[in-house]
């Protein structure tokens, strides 16, 4: 269609303009179907046979935080005596 035509028609809502995306998905050098999970640990069996040698492990982050301490708790002493308070502050 000319440019003016395609104008009228998207001004009049006839015309709809798509744009389509197309992808080509090929197999690559190093498929496969078998999903390979790198180890986590070093077994004292791995390290006698020496298979350790040949498996890939998984790096280690050395830069994480790793998970906060817990916080430590009120003395029960002093939970009574916010509790004792409270009362007397609802009492008047």
């Amino acid at each position: 269609l000319p440019e003016r035509d395609r104008a009228e028609l998207k001004r009049r809502k006839l015309l709809l303009e798509v744009t389509l995306k197309s992808y080509w998905i090929r197999k690559g050098s190093a498929f496969s179907t078998a999903v390979a999970r790198p180890e986590t640990e070093l077994t004292p069996e791995m390290i006698s046979t020496g298979s350790w040698r040949r498996l890939p492990f998984k790096p280690y982050n050395f830069s994480s935080l790793g998970l906060p301490p817990a916080c430590g708790h009120l003395h029960p002493l002093l939970k009574v005596r916010s509790e004792l308070r409270q009362i007397f502050l609802e009492m008047g």
